[in-house]
């Protein structure tokens, strides 16, 4: 599976790279994507998929999303990441988006450089713990 993973996270970044001018397609060059990195901010959105790359210094919220995956692959850094089991505290917090305060019964996860994790739509997912910083892109797979 995470061989599967892996190779796909590869495979749009492949495609990220092809020339400007192919339909469909679109190249982000090695800055931006360092930009992105460094400040947790978009690098494209599509209709059904956008790519970001996040930093975190600290924890996050519990988030459910009714119609996204998340494909989170690690750049850089370390977290402790909590998925699965029940959403504590959840709220909508916008259209298809819940937010929780905890989780209980889930599995927990030490993500270091290199891991992939994909976190299907609606399943609860948090970064509990982060030491120091963490790096890493996200692409969310949007169901229509």
């Amino acid at each position: 599976m995470k061989l599967l993973v892996t190779t796909t996270i590869l495979f749009l970044t492949a495609t990220l790279h092809m020339s400007a001018q192919t339909p469909n397609v679109t190249y982000l060059d090695h800055d931006k994507v360092a930009a992105a990195l460094a400040k947790g901010t978009s690098l494209m959105t599509a209709p059904n998929v956008t790519v970001s790359g996040a930093h975190r210094t600290g924890p996050g919220q519990v988030e459910v999303h009714d119609k996204e995956t998340d494909v989170l692959y690690i750049i850089e850094g370390e977290a402790t990441f909590v998925s699965g089991g029940t959403m504590v505290g959840g709220k909508v917090s916008r259209p298809d988006q819940h937010l929780g305060t905890d989780i209980q019964g889930g599995t927990t996860q030490h993500l270091t450089k290199g891991d992939v994790i994909v976190v299907q739509d609606g399943t609860p997912h948090w970064f509990k713990e982060v030491p120091k910083s963490v790096n890493y892109f996200v692409v969310k797979v949007l169901k229509n």
